[in-house]
């Protein structure tokens, strides 16, 4: 079996994953969404205190397959370095104690290995990531090399969900909140525009369509439900559409044959509706991960972890260093 850690953020996750199968022998996440909403976004240190006392008790409850790891995943790039430094030093120990090889995890590349958790990765394939850190379309060519195609200039689609929430004081994390009021509201009421609608570069960018909103609650002062919902659903399109303007001049040039869409934000079940529409247009086959693994979990990284270990791709454990930033770019799957 092998082990996959994650702590990148604000979830500890641990996963066991047969290396041969890919079957999933145990998976278990603690979030942290209940201590970091009164807060209406994640507090880094006290994202590390909550790793430090969850992490062990999830390692406490594998113990029985100890004899079982043929080697330890665990994320060390990209994510807040109070995160890591969780993840990695768990990691490390128990290479240390167990006699067995370390493999360090980009979790971006664990997002894209989430829509391949029990086969085979097929490649080449379009990848729309969207997360609370992060907005990239990417290209995979049949080498396995990453080519960054458009990424977002300042807030990420994730992000902007939970800072709109957050104007609002509807709690973290924004996404599900946004989605659930968008259900009941006025889609005429507000007219957000579109992001870099008629620009012709080919990258997003958020926080214009972020103060058109906040301009909007600054007039209506004290909101009713009424507004929260009207304000939810004319944000909520106009982001997902900016997404697909980008998003269909890319596919005019690229002609992806697979395209997949990762990430926690990759739950938005509009966002997914669209994105079909978009690739029937252009004859794509679309694919996404489980909704239970869309957002940051260790099943993903046990994954990446179980294709580095087929290919002998370990590190040293006083050699894997953190790295809370990180340009995909030439990178490999």
């Amino acid at each position: 079996m092998i082990l996959g850690i994650e702590s990148s953020c604000d979830d500890s996750s641990v996963a066991l994953m047969d290396a041969q199968t890919y079957e999933l022998k145990f998976y278990k996440k603690i979030t942290q969404e209940a201590e970091h909403s009164k807060f209406g976004g994640v507090v880094p240190e006290l994202a590390a205190r909550l790793h430090t006392a969850a992490l062990p008790n999830l390692i406490e409850e594998i113990s029985p397959y100890f004899k079982d790891i043929q080697a330890v995943g665990v994320t060390n790039e990209p994510g807040l370095s109070v995160s890591l430094i969780g993840g990695v030093s768990v990691a490390k120990s128990l290479c240390v104690a167990l006699g067995v090889p370390l493999i360090g995890v980009n979790h971006l590349i664990g997002h894209i290995y989430s829509l391949f958790l029990d086969r085979q990765i097929t490649l080449p394939l379009g990848v729309l990531l969207v997360s609370g850190g992060h907005t990239m379309v990417l290209n995979i060519g049949e080498n396995g090399i990453i080519k960054v195609i458009a990424t977002t200039s300042d807030d990420s689609f994730g992000e902007s969900f939970d800072k709109v929430a957050k104007m609002m004081n509807l709690g973290y994390p924004g996404g599900a909140i946004i989605e659930k009021l968008a259900q009941n509201g006025d889609a005429k009421r507000f007219k957000f525009t579109v992001p870099l609608k008629h620009d012709k570069r080919i990258e997003y960018s958020f926080s214009g369509l972020k103060n058109q909103v906040r301009v909007e609650i600054e007039k209506l002062g004290e909101l009713s439900e009424a507004d929260k919902s009207d304000i939810a659903v004319s944000f909520q399109n106009s982001a997902i559409e900016h997404i697909l303007d980008k998003l269909e001049k890319i596919f005019g040039e690229y002609k992806f044959k697979n395209f997949g869409v990762v990430g926690g934000a990759s739950a938005n079940l509009l966002l997914r509706s669209k994105l079909q529409i978009l690739c029937d247009k252009f004859g794509s086959n679309l694919m996404y991960a489980p909704l239970k693994y869309c957002s940051d979990n260790a099943a993903m990284i046990a994954r990446v972890a179980t294709s580095k270990y087929q290919n002998s791709k370990f590190t040293q454990v006083g050699e894997l260093a953190i790295k809370p930033r990180v340009n995909l770019d030439g990178m490999s799957v």
